[in-house]
């Protein structure tokens, strides 16, 4: 059963500071590498065990990130049809802090010479400031599963040796997880841990395969146990990738019960790959996009959050409303 939705206002500035709210120091550690302005690094003396992240700027009032999935078919901006590089540009255009990819990021079969050809020829441009997740597309590679996409990405996606990890930026924390093995009890094990040492009064985390979903790919009991974890450490917020189209859901509990306490559900898998039908609208899906290409324009504050999704040709085509963290 899932916990029992708590009694107070719906994200509210109140009883925000997880530091109080589970007792946590601030932690002090050791760094392991200064990526894209953002220090990743572990606890002192835990440099194998569970990991933490500090901003190297310290908090700030608000940044932006652009989200999506499902990017690079094989093909390159000499075609008219081909669409990551289009995307690519709205990417340039908005000039994130940082971008966040979930998966799928290079079709069919991810090998390190299609991420050169293709994915490099547009979103490359942002690799420095990329936050990756690998996407079933990754597991493909006839040379190992997600062997082109470490290959090309390296410490970027794996900066401590694993194909998830976390990050802080300004009063956020954000967790890049691998849904390909969430059987993998390291992972899960990884993931409470890394919950258990947050200090940041946000949450967002993100992966490929959605647990809600209007389209044929949604629904993924894999995704429920980590959807619960998160729930329980009152996320505010997860992305998702793997069906082709934009949706956002209404905040909810792991068992899709709308929930005023609840997650917010993103999913973003329009960047560039072709467009999927929607089969079944979900309870709780607010909105739905298809057939249509662009970025999810996140706007982060130390207190909430809000985004829009905007499209190839320029367009906003959805304005979300504005969240406050629990």
């Amino acid at each position: 059963m899932p916990p029992t939705p708590r009694a107070m206002s719906p994200r509210t500035p109140e009883n925000r500071s997880r530091k109080a709210r589970y007792g946590l120091p601030l932690a002090t550690g050791t760094a392991l590498a200064l990526v894209g302005g953002v220090l990743l690094w572990s606890p002192a003396g835990e440099a194998d065990a569970s990991p933490h992240t500090e901003s190297a700027a310290g908090p700030r009032a608000g940044f932006t990130a652009v989200a999506a999935g499902d990017i690079a078919e094989q093909c390159t901006a000499s075609s008219s049809s081909c669409k990551h590089p289009k995307t690519a540009a709205l990417v340039k255009q908005i000039n994130p802090s940082f971008v966040m990819t979930m998966g799928d990021n290079q079709y069919d079969d991810a090998r390190l010479k299609d991420f050169k050809n293709y994915y490099d020829k547009s979103w490359g441009a942002f690799k420095s400031k990329t936050r990756p997740v690998p996407g079933n597309h990754e597991t493909y590679d006839p040379a190992g599963s997600l062997a082109g996409y470490k290959s090309y990405f390296g410490s970027v996606a794996y900066p401590k040796g694993e194909s998830y990890y976390s990050y802080d930026q300004g009063n956020w924390h954000f967790i890049a997880l691998d849904s390909n093995s969430f059987d993998d009890d390291e992972q899960i094990d990884w993931l409470k841990a890394d919950l258990a040492a947050n200090s940041k009064k946000c949450v967002a985390a993100y992966w490929h395969h959605p647990l809600f979903s209007s389209g044929g790919h949604g629904n993924d009991p894999v995704s429920r146990p980590v959807w619960k974890l998160l729930y329980d450490k009152k996320a505010e917020l997860v992305l998702n990738g793997h069906d082709h189209h934009y949706e956002r859901f209404a905040p909810q509990n792991p068992d899709g019960k709308a929930d005023a306490n609840g997650i917010v559900e993103i999913l973003g898998g329009m960047g560039g790959a072709s467009p999927y039908d929607i089969e079944e609208v979900q309870p709780n899906s607010q909105k739905r996009i298809t057939k249509s290409f662009g970025v999810v324009k996140l706007n982060f504050t130390d207190t909430g959050f809000s985004w829009n999704l905007v499209a190839t040709d320029g367009s906003t085509k959805d304005t979300s409303p504005s969240y406050s963290c629990r």
